[in-house]
Protein backbone atom coordinates (compact mmCIF):
# COMPACT_ATOMS: atom_id res chain seq x y z
CA UNK A 1 0.00 0.00 0.00
CA UNK A 2 1.40 3.52 -0.98
CA UNK A 3 0.23 6.79 0.47
CA UNK A 4 0.69 10.11 -0.28
CA UNK A 5 -0.08 13.61 1.33
CA UNK A 6 -1.75 15.60 -1.17
CA UNK A 7 -1.27 19.51 0.06
CA UNK A 8 -3.36 20.42 -2.27
CA UNK A 9 -4.96 20.30 -6.20
CA UNK A 10 -1.07 20.34 -7.53
CA UNK A 11 -0.08 17.70 -5.50
CA UNK A 12 -3.29 15.65 -6.82
CA UNK A 13 -2.31 16.74 -10.94
CA UNK A 14 0.99 15.60 -10.07
CA UNK A 15 0.28 12.03 -8.58
CA UNK A 16 -2.12 11.60 -11.45
CA UNK A 17 0.28 12.90 -14.22
CA UNK A 18 2.96 10.49 -12.18
CA UNK A 19 0.37 7.73 -12.80
CA UNK A 20 0.12 8.79 -16.43
CA UNK A 21 4.26 8.24 -16.98
CA UNK A 22 4.04 5.13 -15.34
CA UNK A 23 0.95 3.73 -17.52
CA UNK A 24 1.95 -0.35 -18.43
CA UNK A 25 2.10 -1.16 -21.60
CA UNK A 26 -1.02 -3.68 -21.33
CA UNK A 27 -4.57 -2.62 -20.46
CA UNK A 28 -5.48 -1.56 -17.34
CA UNK A 29 -8.47 -0.59 -14.89
CA UNK A 30 -7.65 2.13 -12.30
CA UNK A 31 -10.74 2.30 -10.01
CA UNK A 32 -11.13 6.22 -8.46
CA UNK A 33 -12.95 6.22 -5.26
CA UNK A 34 -13.26 9.01 -2.16
CA UNK A 35 -15.70 11.10 -0.97
CA UNK A 36 -17.28 13.94 -3.40
CA UNK A 37 -14.45 16.59 -3.72
CA UNK A 38 -11.65 14.15 -2.43
CA UNK A 39 -9.99 15.01 -5.94
CA UNK A 40 -11.35 11.84 -8.19
CA UNK A 41 -11.86 14.39 -11.28
CA UNK A 42 -8.69 16.17 -10.31
CA UNK A 43 -6.48 13.05 -10.57
CA UNK A 44 -8.14 11.75 -14.06
CA UNK A 45 -7.95 15.06 -15.63
CA UNK A 46 -4.30 15.54 -14.69
CA UNK A 47 -3.63 11.74 -16.06
CA UNK A 48 -5.53 12.71 -19.53
CA UNK A 49 -3.74 15.63 -19.86
CA UNK A 50 -0.04 13.86 -19.21
CA UNK A 51 -1.31 10.82 -21.78
CA UNK A 52 -1.65 14.33 -24.21
CA UNK A 53 -5.43 15.08 -24.64
CA UNK A 54 -5.68 18.88 -25.14
CA UNK A 55 -8.48 21.16 -24.04
CA UNK A 56 -11.09 20.63 -21.28
CA UNK A 57 -11.38 17.56 -19.80
CA UNK A 58 -14.91 17.27 -18.48
CA UNK A 59 -16.12 15.14 -15.68
CA UNK A 60 -18.37 12.15 -17.38
CA UNK A 61 -21.06 12.58 -14.45
CA UNK A 62 -24.40 13.74 -16.67
CA UNK A 63 -22.40 11.07 -19.73
CA UNK A 64 -21.48 8.31 -17.87
CA UNK A 65 -18.72 7.68 -20.46
CA UNK A 66 -16.08 10.03 -22.00
CA UNK A 67 -13.51 8.15 -24.66
CA UNK A 68 -10.45 9.68 -25.28
CA UNK A 69 -7.54 8.83 -27.92
CA UNK A 70 -4.07 9.18 -26.86
CA UNK A 71 -0.58 7.83 -28.14
CA UNK A 72 -0.67 5.47 -25.81
CA UNK A 73 -4.39 4.30 -26.78
CA UNK A 74 -7.72 4.50 -26.49
CA UNK A 75 -8.78 6.16 -22.69
CA UNK A 76 -12.39 5.36 -21.34
CA UNK A 77 -13.06 7.80 -18.55
CA UNK A 78 -16.33 6.48 -16.48
CA UNK A 79 -17.97 8.33 -13.96
CA UNK A 80 -20.80 6.50 -11.94
CA UNK A 81 -21.97 8.92 -9.57
CA UNK A 82 -25.55 9.23 -10.87
CA UNK A 83 -25.83 4.82 -11.06
CA UNK A 84 -28.25 3.46 -9.00
CA UNK A 85 -28.07 0.02 -9.76
CA UNK A 86 -25.15 -1.75 -11.83
CA UNK A 87 -28.29 -3.00 -14.76
CA UNK A 88 -27.64 0.70 -15.84
CA UNK A 89 -24.39 -0.01 -17.15
CA UNK A 90 -25.92 -2.36 -19.88
CA UNK A 91 -26.61 0.59 -21.84
CA UNK A 92 -23.01 1.82 -21.99
CA UNK A 93 -21.81 -0.57 -24.16
CA UNK A 94 -19.10 -2.22 -21.62
CA UNK A 95 -18.24 -5.02 -24.12
CA UNK A 96 -16.96 -2.34 -27.03
CA UNK A 97 -14.83 -0.48 -24.34
CA UNK A 98 -13.48 -3.57 -23.17
CA UNK A 99 -12.38 -4.42 -26.93
CA UNK A 100 -10.56 -0.89 -27.48
CA UNK A 101 -10.08 0.53 -24.10
CA UNK A 102 -6.32 0.43 -22.91
CA UNK A 103 -7.22 2.22 -19.91
CA UNK A 104 -9.76 2.34 -17.95
CA UNK A 105 -10.61 5.42 -15.46
CA UNK A 106 -13.58 4.56 -13.44
CA UNK A 107 -14.58 7.06 -10.71
CA UNK A 108 -17.05 5.58 -7.88
CA UNK A 109 -16.92 2.07 -9.50
CA UNK A 110 -18.80 0.84 -6.23
CA UNK A 111 -21.80 1.64 -8.05
CA UNK A 112 -21.29 -0.53 -11.04
CA UNK A 113 -20.52 -3.32 -8.99
CA UNK A 114 -19.60 -7.00 -10.74
CA UNK A 115 -20.60 -4.93 -14.50
CA UNK A 116 -17.16 -3.66 -13.95
CA UNK A 117 -13.60 -4.62 -15.01
CA UNK A 118 -11.77 -5.40 -11.70
CA UNK A 119 -9.13 -3.12 -10.79
CA UNK A 120 -5.61 -3.48 -11.73
CA UNK A 121 -4.67 -0.83 -9.20
CA UNK A 122 -7.43 1.25 -6.87
CA UNK A 123 -6.58 4.96 -5.69
CA UNK A 124 -8.68 5.97 -2.67
CA UNK A 125 -8.32 9.64 -2.35
CA UNK A 126 -9.91 11.05 0.98
CA UNK A 127 -10.27 14.57 2.65
CA UNK A 128 -7.67 14.78 5.66
CA UNK A 129 -8.44 18.84 7.12
CA UNK A 130 -7.47 21.00 4.13
CA UNK A 131 -5.63 18.66 2.07
CA UNK A 132 -6.13 15.01 0.73
CA UNK A 133 -4.19 11.49 1.12
CA UNK A 134 -4.06 9.32 -2.13
CA UNK A 135 -3.98 5.69 -1.08
CA UNK A 136 -2.45 3.08 -3.96
CA UNK A 137 -4.08 -0.57 -3.65
CA UNK A 138 -2.97 -3.16 -6.28
CA UNK A 139 -4.85 -5.95 -7.35
CA UNK A 140 -2.61 -7.23 -9.56
CA UNK A 141 0.91 -7.92 -10.40
CA UNK A 142 0.55 -5.51 -13.48
CA UNK A 143 -0.97 -2.60 -10.93
CA UNK A 144 1.38 -3.66 -7.93
CA UNK A 145 4.34 -2.63 -10.54
CA UNK A 146 2.33 0.23 -11.53
CA UNK A 147 2.18 1.24 -7.85
CA UNK A 148 5.61 0.63 -7.36
CA UNK A 149 6.97 2.60 -10.38
CA UNK A 150 4.30 5.89 -9.15
CA UNK A 151 6.04 5.54 -5.17
CA UNK A 152 9.34 5.63 -6.45
CA UNK A 153 9.20 8.60 -8.99
CA UNK A 154 6.93 10.76 -6.65
CA UNK A 155 9.29 9.81 -3.59
CA UNK A 156 11.00 13.14 -2.55
CA UNK A 157 8.22 15.51 -4.55
CA UNK A 158 4.44 14.15 -2.80
CA UNK A 159 5.23 13.43 1.25
CA UNK A 160 4.14 10.09 1.64
CA UNK A 161 2.38 9.25 5.10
Amino acid sequence: MNSFELAGPADTERLGATLARHLPDSAVVLHLEGDLGAGKTTTARALLHALGVTGAVRSPTYTLVERYETAKGEVAHLDLYRIADPEELEYLALDELAERARLWLIEWPERGGAALPSPDLELRLSVVGAARRGVLHAHSDLGSAWAQAVEADCRGDLPTA
